[in-house]
């Protein structure tokens, strides 16, 4: 598959800010969507990036390789060295890669990356180069 760069980043930008919002508004939304929306929305941008960084990937592939950086990142918060304590300790950098290990941040993480999928499944639907 070919995609456009240029359109996956701005999905990536446009999932930020919306993440970014979602914390924000918290207090109207039902306590059940704000428990694993930031985390799916994690996921999905981790999506857009790793289709802008390997465009050549296919859905499935996407799909695997983002799930994987995502549970990494998730199972490092296991990890308590100082030194990632202090980056996680910086509000960047604890939006990055998170402060406390949870088992329902790794269903988010799944249906956000569904998600991603699915909207280019059938929304984007990128070029297919071999047949």
């Amino acid at each position: 598959m070919k995609r456009n760069r240029i359109h996956y980043l701005l999905l990536s930008v446009t999932t930020i800010i919306t993440g970014l919002a979602s914390r924000y508004f918290s207090n109207y939304l039902p306590e059940f969507i704000n428990l694993g929306l930031g985390d799916a929305l994690y996921a999905l941008m981790m999506y857009w990036l790793v289709a802008f960084v390997v465009p050549r990937l296919s859905i499935r592939q996407l799909s695997m390789f983002s799930l994987v950086i995502c549970y990494l990142i998730e199972l490092s918060q296991l990890l308590q060295f100082d030194w990632l304590n202090a980056i996680r300790s910086n509000p960047f950098g604890a939006l990055v890669l998170g402060r406390g290990f949870l088992w329902s941040d790794l269903v988010a993480y799944a249906l956000g990356i569904a998600l991603g999928a699915l909207i280019e499944s059938y929304l984007i639907k990128p070029r297919v180069l071999y047949r």
